[in-house]
């Protein structure tokens, strides 16, 4: 028998041969996963770097052993992962909530009502409590586990998106853009950012592949997470109503589908949000206690468009006023008409264009802090989808160069900006 007939008849006999006797000593991944290991692998290495970095600026500072454990501080580097908003979901992982009647404080102070933990939303800190009470670990332990995981499925949802609509290799560096964007230092950390990317990931992505009971369940949920999922619950919604209302469309995916997604995604922002009101005794108690306890409302742009003014010309009178993180603040606010129409020129689906529009737009009309709108537009990631296409074209030596940089300085901008320099 000739060389290529033997090799023939081995290459023939080997899918027979894993079929029947699958080999050991090598891991075996279904073929549907095998397209993810690349993207988790680049998400997960660009993250570790990143986080070790903010690690070492961390003790090479030392400023965090002078901050209360609260806001910033703590006896290792690694406390510091747990503080700030942190705190509260601990605080609800733990106690749960006490939604007692609006206090008023004393007049003359920026906030005018006492803060309540029911500001924020139960998903992430259930989870953290089953976790923790499921696998024994503490409930910072817990908390990590519960971010770090949902950080590889988010990283797994917009590697899916984007994969679909720009290749698998623009997928990969859109997981690997999505680890060193600004703000990302709260994807492994006691924050819900993490969770809600991946169920906004695969919510989108269920609605582009026209599964509408997940997208309408997945919606649901992040209604859950946090108050900035109306953004996702408009854009469900309006896919779905999109579908309904043309003919073809009708006929091809039914009409029950897309009427569930409508009627479900709303229900669990609404269902938090009215029991809030009724256990505080008042509807808008939600919305009272965001605006008068922590500064935080929808206000047109005004607040932007004053920070805008202020950095412009150097200044810092205006609320919340954090010099550096203010400063990236606006460079990425000026990229973002530019990344905006990048991503429109696309044409991607119409559950992206008015997902990410909402989102933005929240964003820059919201007064919060101003020094982390990085971190509220980690949602947006639609916007990662010109960018990595773009990367794509790139070979794999001039990518590693681009993100071992870009992992390296997020470990400054992502991570110690946003937890040292300001308060995320």
């Amino acid at each position: 028998m000739s060389t290529a007939s033997r090799d023939t008849a081995e290459d023939s006999a080997r899918p027979g041969e894993r079929a029947g006797r699958p080999r050991t000593g090598r891991l075996s991944l279904s073929p549907a996963a095998r397209p993810y290991v690349p993207p988790l692998v680049l998400y997960g290495v660009t993250k570790l770097v990143g986080l070790t970095i903010f690690a070492c600026l961390l003790e090479y500072a030392g400023d965090y052993r002078k901050k209360e454990p609260r806001f910033g501080g703590g006896a290792h580097w690694w406390d510091v992962l747990q503080t700030w908003d942190g705190w509260w979901y601990l605080q609800v992982a733990e106690k749960g909530y006490d939604p007692r009647p609006l206090q008023p404080l004393a007049p003359g102070g920026l906030f005018t009502v006492q803060q309540n933990s029911v500001a924020f939303f139960p998903l992430y800190p259930g989870m953290v409590r089953g976790v923790s009470e499921v696998t024994g670990l503490g409930l910072y332990g817990s908390a990590i586990l519960v971010s770090v995981l949902a950080s590889f499925v988010a990283a797994a949802g917009i590697y899916a998106v984007v994969s679909t609509l720009a290749g698998t290799r623009a997928g990969t560096i859109a997981a690997g853009l999505w680890a060193v964007a600004p703000g990302a230092g709260v994807e492994w950390a006691v924050y819900s950012e993490s969770l809600f990317v991946a169920i906004a990931a695969w919510a989108c992505w269920c609605v582009m592949t026209k599964r509408w009971l997940a997208a309408g369940l997945l919606a649901f949920f992040a209604g859950l997470n946090r108050p900035t999922s109306a953004a996702l619950i408009g854009a469900v919604g309006l896919a779905a109503l999109v579908t309904l209302l043309r003919p073809d469309s009708r006929r091809e995916q039914g009409v029950l589908g897309p009427v569930y997604a409508m009627v479900a995604a709303p229900l669990g922002l609404l269902t938090y949000v009215a029991w809030v009101g009724l256990s505080m005794g008042d509807l808008t108690a939600y919305f009272t206690l965001q605006r008068e306890g922590w500064a935080h409302y929808f206000d047109g742009g005004a607040y932007t468009l004053d920070v805008l003014r202020n950095v412009a010309v150097g200044h810092n009178d205006y609320l919340f006023a954090f010099s550096v993180p203010d400063l990236l603040g606006v460079q990425l606010v000026i990229a973002l008409p530019f990344l905006i129409a990048l991503m429109l020129r696309r044409k991607p689906p119409l559950v992206l264009v008015a997902y990410t529009l909402a989102s933005v737009l929240t964003v820059l009309g919201t007064q919060q802090m101003f020094g982390n709108t990085g971190r509220y537009l980690l949602p947006a990631f639609p916007l990662l989808l010109a960018p990595a296409a773009a990367l794509g074209r790139l070979k794999w030596p001039t990518l590693t160069v681009f993100f071992t940089t870009a992992a390296v300085a997020s470990g400054w901008y992502a991570h110690y900006v946003i937890f040292e320099l300001g308060i995320p």
